[in-house]
């Protein structure tokens, strides 16, 4: 692998701020169009969100058809969400030390065998080797999250970067509907190990299109010089606490929005509103549902924040009182009709608060230790992650399910109410500089 290129450490932001005419972001399509590093990134994102969800669907139907407990499948989230964990301070150094491109080819390649190792899970004796197989294969990701985060402005311009974030979020939103849609059919009518296979070969096609990236040189290897150290990302956010509460967000997302609400959607998808084998399509439906209001949501309140700072904090507490809202219509379980509205809905918040608070870190967080703190706030997301779905599944099998829906409407608004608080206090230290 080469060094990674380290450009100079000012951010995106800073460079439209110092700019006098800052130029108006570029459209999707244009974006698209025009620019080709971006497209074959955004083409490898493409088939292995695809497969991603196919997994997903598999493995939770899988489980729960072997074992019959709720717990068992929390269990399978949460190892989903600590297997990264444990790699992430590790994969950040990486996505700074090393080239981006190349980490994300390998992390690729190494997924496709993993996931052709789930053909092998037969019956609840090999429970064993699903746990571990995901084990492996969430570690692995741990490595390609935090190095395609900061790769982006790698292969953007300050112009293309907060539409480069919004279509990658888009796509994300638009291959969960596709994916968990197709995934729940296919699992439903072909089972699991069809969709284990489709799973497999998205990742092969990902490293192909991967590899038609172009990265600029190093401008230390241009010039001979040695690269200066780097500091810790928690070094870095302790002297800047406005970078480690923005990425403090997903985490926040993880732990009391989205993450515990995975493993409820399986639980009302096999015992409350069941369509096809096992509840697989049911389960696609809601994973669908709630990849349309992810994506739709940043995209309709992009036209009014574009990438300006104050509209995107305001935003993020926005979405936040959004999916508590959205938690609140499912809570009831009327019929599968007002838990889809419901998911949707909350949706549509998370989706806001996880792509604005993503968009303010690109821009503000430096290149030259952009991957650390790309992949500190994966830890503490997966931490968070695996902390709420080890909860739930727990609580499953002793509280009704309506229960721990209300319980978890409260939730968001902690969040929304100290993102509020900080922005008070950052506004006056912003107006004190000034």
């Amino acid at each position: 692998m080469s060094k990674q290129e380290h450009a100079p450490t000012k951010s995106a932001i800073d460079e439209q701020h110092e700019s006098n005419y800052p130029q108006k972001p570029i459209g999707y399509i244009a974006l698209i169009r025009q620019n080709a590093n971006f497209r074959w990134l955004w083409c490898g994102q493409l088939v292995s969100l695809l497969g991603d969800w196919f997994n997903l669907i598999a493995s939770a139907i899988l489980i729960d058809d072997l074992t019959g407990s709720s717990l068992a499948v929390g269990v399978l989230f949460t190892i989903r969400m600590f297997a990264p964990f444990v790699v992430a301070p590790i994969a950040g150094i990486c996505a700074d030390r090393y080239n981006r491109k190349y980490l994300l080819i390998i992390t690729d390649l190494v997924r496709v065998f993993i996931v052709f190792g789930f053909l092998f899970v037969r019956d609840e004796s090999d429970i064993w080797l699903l746990y571990t197989l995901t084990t492996f294969l969430f570690a692995v990701s741990g490595f390609f999250s935090p190095a395609r985060s900061a790769i982006l402005p790698d292969v953007t311009s300050p112009r293309e970067l907060g539409t480069a974030n919004a279509l990658g979020a888009a796509t994300w939103s638009v291959m969960l509907a596709l994916g968990a849609a197709i995934g729940g059919l296919t699992t439903g009518l072909f089972g699991s190990q069809t969709a284990f296979f489709i799973d497999g070969l998205t990742f092969a096609l990902s490293a192909v299109f991967l590899f038609g990236i172009r990265l600029p040189g190093s401008a230390s290897e241009a010039d001979g010089t040695t690269a200066r150290p780097k500091p810790s990302a928690f070094r870095y956010m302790r002297q800047h606490p406005d970078i480690f509460f923005i990425a403090m967000h997903k985490a926040a997302i993880a732990l009391l929005l989205s993450s515990g609400f995975q493993v409820v959607q399986v639980e009302i998808a096999k015992n409350h509103f069941v369509i096809g084998v096992g509840g697989a399509i049911s389960l696609g439906l809601m994973y669908c549902i709630n990849g349309v209001g992810s994506g739709i949501g940043p995209i309709l309140a992009r036209h009014w924040t574009g990438d300006r700072d104050k509209p995107l904090r305001i935003s993020i507490s926005i979405g936040y009182l959004i999916g508590a809202l959205g938690l609140m219509v499912t809570a009831p379980l009327f019929g599968l009709v007002e838990v889809l509205i419901g998911g949707f809905i909350r949706s549509i918040g998370g989706g806001i608060a996880w792509v604005f608070s993503t968009q303010l870190l690109l821009q503000r967080a430096p290149n030259d230790i952009r991957g650390r703190i790309f992949g500190t706030e994966f830890a503490f997301f997966t931490l968070m992650g695996g902390i709420a779905t080890a909860i739930v599944g727990a609580l499953l099998d002793r509280f009704h399910v309506r229960t721990i829906l209300w319980g978890m409407a409260v939730l968001p608004l902690i969040p929304a109410a100290l993102w509020g608080l900080w922005q008070r206090h950052f506004g006056r230290i912003e107006s004190q500089k000034s």
